[in-house]
C-alpha cells in the first residue's frame, strides 16, 4: 500500500513529462484559426491621416487578396514587407490592417519602407485584430472573393511559404469560377 501511494505521484509526473514533451515537438506557427473558410468578421476601420481608403468588410469581397496585418514597432515585419511589396507589383491585391501603432509612427514606417497596400485600416485599439483572431504581428490572411478567410499565415511571410503555399492558393482560388461575391 505504501508503494502504491509512492508510485501514484511519479505515475503523474512520468505522463506529464510526456506530455510536455509530445508538445514540444509541435511546430508553434500550426496555429489553429477557427475563422478558416468562415466569413471575414465585420468591421469598418478609419483610415491612417492623409489616406482615403480604411479597411472594411464590404473591401474584401470580389477578388482573391492578402489582409497583412503589421505595426510600425513590429521588427518581423520589416524583414516580410519586401515579399509584401513585390506581392503588390505582380498584381496581387494586398490590404493592411495597422495593429495597435500610432498614427504618425505608421505613416513614417511607410515612407521609408513603402506603402504596398491598396488600403490601410487603423486598428489603433486592437479589436478587430482581435476579431481576426491575431496572436501577434505580423500575420497574413489570404481571402476569397467571396469574403471567407482561406489561409492565415503566423509570422513574417518567407520566400519558401510564397512559392509553396500562399501564391498557388491564391492561383486556385483565381481560378475557381463559382466562387463569386452574393
Amino acid at each position: 500500500m505504501k508503494r502504491a501511494v509512492f508510485l501514484l505521484p511519479l505515475g503523474l509526473f512520468a505522463a506529464l513529462l510526456l506530455y510536455f514533451a509530445a508538445g514540444l515537438t509541435l511546430d508553434p506557427k500550426l496555429i489553429p484559426s477557427a475563422l478558416i473558410d468562415k466569413p471575414v468578421p465585420v468591421f469598418d476601420l478609419p483610415p491612417l491621416p492623409g489616406h482615403s481608403d480604411g479597411l472594411a468588410t464590404a473591401d474584401l469581397k470580389g477578388e482573391v487578396q492578402l489582409v497583412n496585418v503589421f505595426a510600425s514597432w513590429c521588427v518581423p515585419c520589416r524583414i516580410e514587407h519586401p515579399l509584401i511589396s513585390a506581392l503588390a507589383a505582380q498584381g496581387v491585391p494586398v490590404r493592411g490592417l495597422n495593429y495597435k501603432d500610432k498614427p504618425e509612427d505608421a505613416l513614417d514606417w511607410l515612407r521609408r519602407n513603402g506603402d504596398p497596400y491598396r488600403s490601410i485600416g487603423a486598428d489603433r485599439d486592437g479589436r478587430v485584430g482581435i476579431d481576426w483572431g491575431v496572436y501577434g504581428v505580423p500575420e497574413t490572411f489570404v481571402v476569397d472573393r467571396t469574403g471567407r478567410i482561406r489561409h492565415k499565415h503566423v509570422g513574417p511571410l518567407t520566400v519558401e511559404e510564397l512559392e509553396h503555399k500562399i501564391l498557388p492558393l491564391i492561383e486556385l482560388l483565381r481560378s475557381r469560377q463559382n466562387d463569386r461575391p452574393q
